[in-house]
């Protein structure tokens, strides 16, 4: 209880409690530990966003895409030009992103991704309705309306010029539907999404995670055994959370405690995949705040993911006693730099602050207080999936 108890207090911070936007109605829930922290935040945010009309992926055609005007089409970051044959298929160069790739669709949906959970944030800390409204207009373009709307399905995400038109590493691209799947269900419960609205979104929802749960390149990417193995999951996770679907969740936990863990996760609690890459530290911070999702999403009374542990101990308190050191002290990480961008992190991890109020850890909501919550880096933004935690708390 004491642990608890010094958890809320630090979220809480002076104890202060959200101000009601002039002309607001009442905040749709009670006043949140996490509110005074984040409330000017997250309010600045969704007033920069009201005035933005929603932009969906058909906005920017691909020139290089195999597919129509409503497919999602993104190409595989570290494939470059072979200077030994420049008109020929692309060689690969890990950890270096080709800032020439098609990268259009993949920044609108970071876009929906940051706009779309900011405003409904911003709804549940003051009760502005403006707030919901525009949030369900980008569901509405993205998800219902023929004109905009995405497939679903990623069949030409990643594709590798002169190699492939797309491929199942491309469904790790839409990690960034997990948060928006997170608000829809938000803005529901809290009655500003109404549902006529919702059932067309859900819908989109469902039928991607059949895609997903049954196209060959959904699963070449479910036995990934790699963080795109553990994103695939949490994806389905988070998907068939908004939509109800009792097979996947059980699917989805199952997963995680029979193949993640063990074979993602070494006695240590580090993720050997991960540090053999160039960007071990990225990668790791990465892969553990997407097992911390998962957990989060999945934990039941009755199965609780945080303390679910192998019969060798290994599990997420584990992962995280592993990497809190050398996110406190970056100097203290012992293996090389990432090759790119290895100054930009950590950043506010929703592992951090997941685990620590799973596990009643106290130091890891301080340290997660502590680190910056936003960046303006698109690589970083790009990587860095959960940004609205007020989202993620009960109601």
């Amino acid at each position: 209880m004491k642990a608890a108890a010094a958890i809320v207090a630090l979220l809480c911070g002076a104890a202060l409690s959200p101000q009601q936007a002039p002309g607001a109605s009442a905040p749709p829930v009670n006043p949140l530990p996490l509110a005074a922290l984040e409330r000017d935040r997250v309010v600045a945010a969704a007033d920069r966003f009201l005035p933005r009309a929603p932009e969906t992926i058909t906005s920017t055609r691909a020139a290089r895409s195999a597919g129509g005007p409503h497919d999602f089409f993104s190409e595989g970051d570290y494939w470059w030009p072979d200077p030994a044959n420049p008109a020929g298929p692309y060689v690969r160069r890990d950890g270096e992103s080709n800032p020439d790739n098609f990268g259009g669709h993949r920044r609108a949906l970071i876009r929906l991704s940051v706009e779309m959970p900011a405003l409904t944030a911003a709804w549940r800390l003051t009760g502005d309705q403006r707030y919901a409204a525009h949030a369900r207009r980008h569901l509405q373009a993205w998800f219902v309306d023929p004109d905009t709307r995405m497939n679903p399905s990623l069949t030409y995400a990643q594709a590798i010029h002169g190699v492939t038109p797309g491929r199942g590493t491309g469904i790790i691209d839409t990690i960034h539907l997990v948060e928006v799947a997170r608000a829809i269900q938000v803005l529901h419960r809290g009655g500003a999404l109404p549902e006529g609205e919702l059932a067309p979104v859900r819908g989109w929802f469902a039928e991607y995670t059949r895609w997903m749960t049954t196209d060959p390149n959904g699963l070449d990417e479910r036995d990934a055994t790699n963080n795109h193995g553990t994103c695939w999951v949490m994806q389905v996770a988070a998907f068939a959370s908004l939509t109800d679907d009792a097979a996947a969740l059980d699917m989805s936990r199952t997963r995680f405690k029979t193949v993640l863990l063990p074979t993602q996760m070494a006695a240590d609690g580090s993720f050997p995949q991960e540090l053999a890459r160039t960007k071990p530290y990225g990668y790791s911070l990465f892969n553990l705040d997407a097992m911390a999702t998962i957990a989060t999403i999945l934990s039941t009374p009755a199965d609780n993911l945080w303390t679910f542990e192998l019969s060798d101990g290994r599990g997420m308190r584990r992962a995280l006693a592993f990497m809190a050191p050398f996110i406190e002290d970056k100097s203290r990480w012992p293996r090389p730099p990432d090759v790119q961008y290895h100054d930009e992190w950590p950043m506010r991890h929703a592992a951090l602050l997941f685990g620590g109020l799973a596990l009643d850890q106290p130091d890891y909501v301080a340290l997660w207080k502590r680190l910056k919550p936003d960046s303006q880096v698109e690589e970083v933004v790009r990587n860095f999936f959960i940004r609205q935690p007020t989202l993620w708390q009960a109601d």
